[in-house]
C-alpha cells in the first residue's frame, strides 16, 4: 500500500528499539542489491543508521556508483524498484522505495564523487557529534504527529545547514 504523503502524519520511535530488525533487514536488502550491482558501494544511512536517534523506523540505503556505471545502475534499480518521484532526480542522483516492506525501504543511488553523495558524511557527522544529532531529535519532536509534508521542509532546512558545516568545517 503507497502511502499519501499528502495527508500523511510523521511518527518517530528510538532507533534502538528498532536497531536488530533494522540491521537484519540491511544485511538482507544489501545481499540483494549486491546481486544487482556487484560494483556498487552499499551503505546503511538515514536516522536508523545513527545510534540514539528518532526515526521514522525505515531504512534507507545509499547505492553509490562511479558516473560511468550510473546510468546503468539507474536503470537495473529502476527494474526492481519503484522510483521515488516525491525526490529529486538528476544526472548523478535517484531515488527509489518500496512503502510495502517492513519496514519501508529508500534507496538513494549517488555517483562517487557526485554533490549528492553526502549521506554517508552525514550519518558519520551526526554519529560523531551527540550534540547534532539531539538538536536533529528536538526538531523531530516538534513535529511528532504532524504533516510530513511540513516535517520534510523543516528537516531539509536542518540537514542543508548541517551539509553547510559538514563542507566549510564550521563546527
Amino acid at each position: 500500500m503507497t502511502r499519501n504523503t499528502a495527508s500523511a502524519r510523521v511518527y518517530f520511535v528510538l532507533e534502538s528499539d528498532i536497531r536488530g530488525r533494522i540491521e537484519a533487514d540491511f544485511a538482507l536488502h544489501r545481499s540483494l542489491l549486491r546481486g544487482l550491482l556487484p560494483a556498487a558501494r552499499i551503505e546503511h544511512i538515514g536516522s536508523s543508521a545513527v545510534p540514539g536517534s528518532l526515526t521514522k523506523g525505515d531504512l534507507d540505503i545509499q547505492v553509490c556508483e562511479l558516473a560511468g556505471d550510473f546510468a546503468a545502475a539507474d536503470a537495473v534499480l529502476a527494474q526492481s524498484y519503484v522510483r521515488n518521484v516525491d525526490s529529486t532526480r538528476t544526472p548523478t542522483f535517484s531515488s527509489f522505495k518500496d512503502d510495502d516492506t517492513v519496514p519501508p525501504l529508500g534507496i538513494q543511488l549517488t555517483v562517487a564523487g557526485g554533490p549528492e553523495n553526502f549521506f554517508g558524511r552525514l550519518r558519520d557527522y551526526l554519529i560523531a557529534r551527540p550534540e547534532a544529532n539531539e538538536s536533529y531529535n528536538q526538531l523531530k519532536i516538534r513535529f511528532e504527529g504532524a504533516s510530513m509534508l511540513e516535517y520534510r521542509a523543516a528537516k531539509s532546512d536542518f540537514l542543508e545547514a548541517l551539509l553547510a558545516q559538514i563542507r566549510y568545517g564550521d563546527d
